[in-house]
């Protein structure tokens, strides 16, 4: 137990309630709509590089242009472990070329937050620590967590200086993540036979599951749904969908084949995407029905996962007590028997 009020007191997301930070951006009409975004696009990149990119290979050259402007020092990003196929693992890129290298979608978690003691970053730094400006690229969960983080004048000892770095904050559009070892190992491996090594590509992509391999050919092409018990429990609960307290959001619903969608949320945001726009083949957004009728979905299967009021104006951290009333979780489990 004392273990899990450590995760309770000191995790970004544990006692958060998430709703409350979509005012952040999200406006007044968080709760029914899609929050209050500047504008949106569909867009791609026109560079060769665009090919191992996700979809349009928006996120990369977003942030390509902001360490070319000078404007970031890096950016958290996700990078392959080097001893796991596919596995995702935190990594901070301070070049285009680290940018480019590692473009790509990954669909495990990489504990982005817990990876902001930047002294483990030093080296790769040419600022002080406390000087440091940089882009974090993360789901809407984790976007909520460090703008929690941020809120509050805490000091949070040796990740002082990484929560306080995040100048740019980018959003992926998500409704599940997957635990690494029942998505990849279980579901793919020993399922369905699929040599990770083999896998050039991972997409979820209109509702499909899709491995792709090195030629094109496409080795897993299914529902989605079939893979939701590899899932992690906590995003049957989350409705955020299109990160509502991103400066940026980029996703591939709403816009047609090698085009991403991307909501400009913040005036950080709009200053990211004037770096970039020039550079793209862009239009506004193809589809704005498709990006609401999904968030909608999100939504209602959070709701009715929800054992707790859904109050976006409802104080900001949940009490421990709190969360165990509504779902019935012994607070002392230790004290049984004594």
């Amino acid at each position: 137990m004392w273990d899990l009020c450590r995760c309770w007191d000191f995790c970004p997301r544990g006692g958060l309630r998430y709703e409350r930070q979509w005012k952040i951006t999200g406006g007044d009409d968080n709760v029914k709509g899609a929050g209050d975004p500047i504008t949106e696009f569909s867009a791609k990149v026109e560079d060769d590089w665009r090919e191992n990119a996700q979809d349009g290979g928006l996120v990369t050259a977003v942030l390509v242009h902001l360490l070319e402007a000078g404007e970031i020092d890096g950016a958290l990003i996700a990078t392959e472990s080097d001893e796991d196929p596919w596995k995702a693992e935190s990594f901070l890129a301070t070049t285009p070329e680290e940018c480019i290298d590692n473009a790509g979608s990954w669909y495990n978690q990489t504990m982005a937050l817990g990876n902001l003691d930047l002294e483990q970053w030093e080296h790769k730094l040419d600022v002080s620590l406390e000087e440091a400006s940089l882009a974090l690229v993360g789901t809407p969960c984790e976007i909520e967590g460090i703008r929690a983080l941020q809120d509050f004048a805490w000091d949070y000892a040796s990740h002082e200086s990484g929560v306080r770095s995040i100048d740019y904050a980018i959003a992926l559009m998500c409704t599940k993540n997957f635990n690494y070892r029942k998505l990849m190992g279980e579901k793919l491996v020993e399922e369905r036979g699929i040599d990770l090594d083999d896998v050039a590509k991972m997409d979820v992509l209109h509702g499909k599951m899709m491995a792709i391999g090195e030629d094109g050919e496409m080795l897993v092409e299914e529902d989605v749904e079939n893979f939701h018990d590899a899932a992690l429990k906590g995003c049957d609960e989350c409705a955020d969908f299109t990160g509502y307290c991103a400066d940026l959001t980029v996703g591939s619903v709403g816009s047609s084949e090698e085009y991403s969608s991307v909501i400009v949320r913040t005036e950080q945001g709009m200053d990211a995407w004037n770096r970039t726009k020039a550079d793209l083949d862009y239009h506004d957004l193809e589809d704005r029905s498709a990006v609401g009728k999904l968030q909608g979905w999100d939504k209602k299967k959070a709701f009715d996962s929800l054992e707790r009021p859904f109050d976006p104006d409802a104080p900001r951290f949940i009490e421990y007590t709190e969360h165990a009333e509504h779902y019935g979780t012994e607070t002392n489990p230790h004290d049984r028997g004594h």
